[in-house]
């Protein structure tokens, strides 16, 4: 009986997947190679999209829809310089009341469209007092502190392995890109390790502590979901978290979302400049 019910649910993710897909392909003109997931208040680069098919989320069959400012809700299909991109202008989250299945889903519905490349983005709390507010930090690999995992359940063995390999999450080969790019348009690139907590509050100092001993540089409330599925589909990934304040206890200010889509907004020049040099040699 219980077999019978997983095979039904996973019927179900297939039409699902289907008719998503389906409605996509109906609306645009090209085929992405690279996916991008623009997070808290970096969604501005898709209006640099050339040639470019915006579709809102909530007229997508099955798709989420973003609920948090600083992310608008729209999948947008085009070129980025001369590379046919898609990118989530807005993306989920598991607070938002999401399970990390629908979290994913777009992940899963980009790879259907096409995609073996993946660029995913992210505002991050500073867990290093030397990275300024605006710093930029490319991901090397990440805790997933969420304490749920987006690949529970009946495994889709077409989309990957049961037990998929996580010692390259972010790509070595992207990572040594990126770190030539931004030294040639002498952008600042630190590197580190991104923590992935639940949210929707901020970390306590006490957690910041516990964070920084287990070897965190930034945390935040996303991306972690994203990645492993991603890996799942063999996407290769590469991650940048835009630092956009200290976390709780290194600094006397208080944290504010306000704040972290101000931050984004001011290094928006420098962040695009750096994901379109790094698509285009990816």
């Amino acid at each position: 009986m219980e077999s019978s019910s997983q095979e039904n649910e996973q019927n179900g993710i297939h039409e699902q997947m289907k008719q998503t897909v389906e409605y996509i392909q109906a609306k645009v003109r090209l085929q992405p190679e690279v996916g991008l997931v623009l997070g808290s208040g970096l969604g501005t680069l898709a209006e640099q999209l050339t040639d470019a098919m915006r579709i809102s989320y909530g007229d997508i069959p099955h798709f989420p829809v973003s609920t948090v400012e600083g992310h608008a809700s729209h999948l947008v299909v085009g070129k980025l310089g001369n590379v046919p991109v898609i990118a989530m202008q807005g993306r989920f989250h598991y607070y938002e009341g999401y399970t990390l299945q629908q979290v994913t889903y777009p992940i899963r519905v980009m790879k259907e469209l096409g995609i073996v490349k993946l660029v995913v983005t992210n505002a991050a709390g500073g867990l290093r007092t030397q990275w300024p507010a605006g710093s930029l930090m490319l991901i090397s690999d990440h805790l997933n502190l969420l304490g749920h995992h987006p690949l529970i359940g009946p495994n889709e063995q077409q989309w990957g392995p049961r037990f998929p390999d996580m010692s390259e999450a972010y790509s070595k080969r992207m990572r040594a890109i990126a770190a030539e790019v931004a030294t040639e348009l002498h952008i600042p690139l630190e590197q580190g390790v991104y923590a992935g907590l639940t949210g929707p509050t901020y970390e306590t100092p006490a957690e910041v502590r516990m964070l920084q001993r287990l070897g965190a540089d930034a945390v935040g409330m996303s991306t972690v979901p994203e990645v492993i599925v991603a890996r799942h589909m063999e996407i290769e990934v590469i991650g940048i978290s835009c630092i956009t304040n200290l976390a709780a206890g290194l600094s006397n200010q208080k944290l504010s979302h306000e704040e972290v889509v101000e931050t984004t907004r001011r290094v928006n020049a420098d962040f695009s400049r750096l994901v379109q040099a790094i698509v285009a040699r990816i």
